[in-house]
């Protein structure tokens, strides 16, 4: 691989996968795209990216590729269906989704032992304002060459990115930051409810609080939108916190680790889910208290 990598694959133009192709684009990179759904990649292409035919196209065409898809299935598949059989070797693949870390060491074996393509796992947080400011945290796992390597890529998007340690281990420290996410965002949604229900003015609750020990910032995303029942437009989605909660609950059941509070918001998530809210922004959460007597 050339000591400064010019071209860029990027597979998945989600409500992440296009500020992100966005920033790359204006540092420079040459991105080539490709998405399930072609219709949404018209905003990249209009904005430089080249759209692709087909992965396989993208994964010959690219120097590294970048995943950012929503869950563990996708990456599979994109992987093993496409990737596999594209007849691409030496290549760097750098996965900002989040998927479960057995997986993500699985599909990375594979890659190495058949096609000669490293893999990093590099999942963010931040979302869409941190990925449109390029200001997200990224955690990853892999070798140090190409760590080296994916900081150099990855720079237009990152305020800090930390290794973390092998393949996998990037995954395991954002399904941590889930942990404390969606828990976060859970307690904020019925300390919200309490406050409307108690009288308080709940629109200052995120003013109120900035700067002390209760202060974070999903308080200050989702409180004033649970203040203002204002839930677009969407941001990030229920069904992502979700399924990075069962990813926890997985993962503390195979290493005989109880997880309580975790277990407990993933029951809750799976019923505001099951309201019809799984693809709605996680600021929803307070309609799960709306039923709360006074």
């Amino acid at each position: 691989m050339s000591e400064k990598i010019n071209t860029l694959g990027f597979i998945g133009i989600g409500l992440m996968g296009k500020p992100l192709v966005s920033r790359l684009l204006a540092a420079g990179f040459n991105v080539n795209v490709w998405n399930r759904t072609a219709e949404k990649l018209a905003p990249v292409v209009a904005a430089g990216a080249i759209a692709c035919d087909s992965i396989a196209e993208l994964a010959n065409n690219s120097e590294v590729i970048i995943l950012c898809l929503a869950d563990t299935a996708a990456v599979a598949q994109v992987v093993e269906n496409d990737i596999l059989n594209s007849g691409a070797t030496d290549k760097l693949i750098i996965d900002l989704s989040s998927i479960h870390p057995e997986t993500t060491c699985a599909l990375a074996r594979k890659l190495q032992q058949q096609a000669n393509i490293g893999w990093v796992d590099a999942p963010v947080s931040g979302g869409t304002l941190g990925a449109e400011q390029g200001t997200l945290a990224i955690m990853a796992g892999g070798s140090v060459e190409n760590i080296a390597i994916a900081r150099q890529v990855l720079a237009p998007l990152y305020k800090q990115l930390t290794h973390m340690g092998e393949i996998g281990s990037g995954q395991v420290t954002k399904i941590c930051n889930q942990m404390i996410v969606s828990c976060n965002v859970l307690v904020i949604a019925e300390m919200m409810k309490l406050a409307q229900q108690a009288g308080v003015n709940a629109a200052k609750i995120p003013q109120a609080l900035a700067g002390g020990f209760a202060d974070s910032k999903p308080l200050q995303i989702v409180a004033p939108q649970m203040a203002a029942a204002s839930f677009e437009p969407i941001k990030w989605r229920v069904k992502t916190l979700l399924k990075d909660l069962n990813l926890a609950v997985d993962i503390a059941g195979k290493h005989g680790t109880a997880i309580p509070m975790s277990g407990l918001a993933a029951q809750l998530m799976q019923l505001h889910g099951s309201h019809g809210f799984l693809e709605q922004d996680p600021a929803t959460l307070i309609k799960l208290f709306e039923d709360s007597s006074c």
